[in-house]
């Protein structure tokens, strides 16, 4: 057999059983079984259905919805869709102890419904190429001399040296979209997972070598969203963080924005490790803009530039760019207009970090064409 990295979790624990800080009645221990949570994920979707407003709307997401109004745009959550505040505490205990993934041992942060017989075993083993469960390291063995997958399902969209991405539409390529939600909720926390996975699509990164394509993220987006947004969910599989495919996944949702030819914005509301990962790309990407404007300016003429401009050039959406602005105190307002400041440490800053990311897009390895799904079954 391969020989398996053990990866240990950089992030907090996820809350045990033994917690006590929050009383949760009802939660013996066959309640927190896979058929049990996802039962319960069913209730609470069709419970939404049939309210007029999302309950819990106090968190600030967009719409205002916390005011009790009817809800009348679609629904503006992903593929894991954000859970209520009071009932989901049963779904938020981890109890899968370890997963085996290709060459990886990982160790899961949180919940995840996979069958109740496999939650029971020391280890889940997972198809790197399928994304199939198994029960034990034979039974993969067996498996994985039937599957014919060396990649993901879907069309390859871009390859550059050892990177690929893949598009996966959530209707035709059911299972493996689900059996990759699976996956991603095991590292995803504060989410509850769905199986209506028709509306979406998934763009899978892979490193390639001569076993095959092995994934190292992925991100989804809606076929159509009526908040213009370009990502749903974004997940790095933990032995390939720290390695800037985080960056490389925003970017890659950017790139598809603009061959698209509009702005995008991440789903809100973003956690607090996902904002920081968006705003260094935006803080970067805005950055670049304001100095290729810097560098071509008139003789004698101070440079300008419009939000909007801004906007078009990067794909970053107007009120993105507003804040990343804001954030960096870059904006300031003198005799009647508004203007930009670039302090020349916030430049070495932007220079230091761009040395560091020595994997980027390249548009010209991107061989794509947006498809307008209003006008097509989804």
């Amino acid at each position: 057999p391969a020989s398996c990295t053990s990866v240990t979790s950089s992030r907090p624990a996820s809350p045990n059983q033994g917690d006590t800080t929050t009383p949760t009645p009802h939660t013996d221990s066959p309640g927190i079984t896979g058929p049990t949570v996802l039962q319960h994920a069913l209730q609470k979707k069709r419970k939404r259905k049939s309210l007029p407003s999302v309950d819990g709307g106090g968190e600030g997401g967009p719409g205002g919805e916390g005011d009790g109004t009817e809800r009348t745009t679609p629904r503006q959550t992903g593929s894991l869709a954000a859970p209520g505040t009071h009932d989901d505490a049963i779904t938020r205990m981890k109890n899968v102890e370890l997963i085996e993934l290709g060459r990886h041992r990982i160790k899961p942060w949180y919940f995840s419904p996979y069958p109740i017989e496999l939650v029971t075993l020391p280890c889940i083993y997972i198809c790197e190429f399928c994304l199939k469960f198994i029960k034990s390291r034979t039974c993969l063995e067996r498996h994985l001399t039937k599957c014919n997958l060396k990649h993901p399902p879907g069309n390859e969209i871009y390859r550059k040296s050892s990177i690929s991405f893949f598009e996966i539409d959530g209707r035709k390529n059911k299972v493996y979209a689900q059996y990759l939600c699976l996956l991603a909720k095991l590292f995803l926390d504060h989410k509850t997972l769905y199986y209506d996975t028709d509306p979406f699509l998934f763009y899978v990164m892979c490193e390639a070598d001569g076993k095959g394509y092995h994934i190292v993220g992925y991100f989804s987006k809606e076929k159509e969203s009526s908040e213009d947004y370009n990502v749903a969910c974004i997940l790095v599989l933990p032995p390939y963080q720290r390695k800037s495919y985080g960056k490389l996944l925003i970017e890659f949702s950017y790139e598809l924005s603009k061959f698209e030819g509009k702005t995008g914005s991440p789903e809100k509301p973003l956690s607090d490790l996902g904002l920081l990962s968006y705003r260094s790309y935006w803080t970067h990407s805005i950055l670049q803009v304001l100095l290729t404007v810097r560098g071509g300016g008139e003789e004698g003429e101070p440079p300008s530039i419009t939000i909007n401009e801004i906007c078009e050039q990067t794909s970053i959406k107007k009120e993105d760019v507003i804040s990343t602005l804001q954030s960096m105190n870059l904006i300031n307002y003198y005799k009647g207009q508004y203007i930009l400041c670039l302090q020349k440490d916030l430049l070495e800053k932007h220079q230091k970090e761009l040395g560091k990311r020595i994997i980027r897009i390249d548009s010209r390895c991107l061989h794509w064409t947006p498809k307008d799904w209003s006008k097509r079954s989804k």
